[in-house]
């Protein structure tokens, strides 16, 4: 494919340097605006891709980039959100994220790029506007705390909360009530017969904070950890707020797509190379259509499956502030602001840099949700189960489940990986 792009950009050069005004391009004479440009960002050592082809690179001049000084971004990005302490802010949050990239475990959804650190001042810009009377390093702190704490696994929560507290010494976050929306998620869970877990409503609830800030999220973790019900009773907690006309909700429609289920062709689209048709795929089809739809109402698109490099890529340009869907067609699907992606993965071991740091993201650890809730939602729902013969069955569990689970953690090998619950 570069090779027949590299004889493509080589005509147009051609004609350039010739001073035409008309060219012959694949058989097809068009017009030639001589002022065009070509420009060719691109970091092959990512998994998925390739080197480019010598004929292409004839044509290119190259440029190097170097890494920018995120301490003097920080510190203009402060200014002008509006908070007067911005140098010695910058100082402590540059210093934080070094310290974070140092001592923290090393996970795949890990980010703490230029990307992580604007999504945290924009945040903390829209939290000075909010409450201007606030103090300054409160709010950094707690934008910083909003935009990483749900990505963190469980074993390094400690040391983050250590690193923050040396870095800002007596700074209080104070605890914040989501009263209205944490009430309705309650109600849902009880409603669907499942266990209030804190678990459970501290990640519905990060999900609704991370989607306020970015329009590309991405539930990871592993299967039966929770999240398909953290996200289901937040749409649920959301719709029923929504009928009883809380202020600030709206109604969410959800389309769940598994992209591993269906060809790639299938999924954006493709050209048939006899007749030169173009069949349209599912993903191109649903975001056609819901970011054609002006109505208020929030559309989720869910893609539920595997992460890989082929699928995957195709979203860097939804992701990031282009919001825009390139076909192979040459169309382009802008995304409005009420359509936004969720993905659930298990994990982003083949999903590049540039594509976890454009995501939010929202760990959910199956070590924290355990397996007590499982086996009280299933005595819940059998009512024929006595109180007595109820509580024998946990105490039975609590006796056995733990130990059973542990020895065949250290004694029993798998020949396929199965979660505990």
């Amino acid at each position: 494919v570069l090779s027949v792009v590299a004889q493509q950009i080589l005509s147009i050069l051609s004609a350039i340097t010739a001073g035409k005004q008309r060219f012959d391009f694949e058989g097809t004479e068009i017009d030639l605006d001589p002022t065009c440009g070509i420009f060719v960002t691109m970091n092959p050592g990512y998994a998925g891709r390739s080197e480019l082809p010598e004929n292409l690179k004839a044509l290119l001049r190259p440029m190097s980039m170097m890494t920018p000084d995120i301490s003097l971004i920080i510190e203009i990005m402060l200014f002008s959100e509006g908070f007067t302490t911005a140098k010695v802010l910058a100082k402590k949050m540059t210093t934080l994220y070094a310290m974070c990239v140092q001592q923290l475990s090393k996970q795949d959804h890990y980010d703490y790029g230029l990307r992580s650190v604007r999504s945290v001042l924009n945040s903390a810009g829209a939290l000075k506007r909010a409450d201007p009377d606030n103090a300054e390093d409160v709010i950094l702190l707690r934008s910083i705390r909003d935009m990483n704490v749900p990505k963190f696994v469980s074993q390094d929560m400690p040391l983050f909360n250590a690193l923050a507290s040396d870095l800002f010494p007596s700074t209080e976050v104070p605890a914040i009530d989501y009263g209205a929306l944490q009430q309705a998620i309650e109600a849902e869970l009880e409603l669907a017969g499942l266990q209030k877990h804190p678990q459970t409503i501290r990640k519905a609830i990060e999900t609704y904070e991370s989607k306020l800030t970015r329009h590309g999220n991405m539930l990871v973790g592993s299967t039966l950890s929770g999240k398909s019900t953290a996200w289901q009773m937040l749409v649920r907690a959301m719709c029923r707020l929504r009928r009883e006309n809380v202020e600030g909700f709206v109604a969410v429609k959800t389309f769940v797509i598994n992209p591993k289920a269906i060809p790639y062709a299938n999924l954006y689209g493709e050209y048939d190379l006899q007749t030169f048709e173009w069949t349209d795929g599912v993903l191109s089809k649903v975001m056609r259509e819901q970011c054609a739809d002006e109505k208020p109402d929030q559309k989720w698109l869910l893609l539920d499956g595997p992460v890989d490099t082929l699928w995957i890529e195709s979203m860097n340009t939804v992701l990031d502030d282009n919001k825009m869907l390139t076909l192979i067609n040459g169309e382009r699907i802008a995304m409005p602001p009420q359509v936004s992606l969720l993905f659930e993965v298990m994990d982003l071991s083949v999903a590049s840099p540039a594509t976890v740091s454009r995501a939010g993201m929202v760990y959910v650890d199956e070590t924290d949700l355990g397996y007590r809730p499982y086996v009280e939602s299933w005595l819940q729902r059998r009512g024929e189960v006595s109180k007595e013969q109820a509580t024998l069955l946990r105490e039975l569990c609590g006796k056995c489940l733990s130990k059973a689970l542990a020895l065949r953690a250290s004694q029993c090998r798998q020949p396929v990986p199965v979660p505990d619950l």
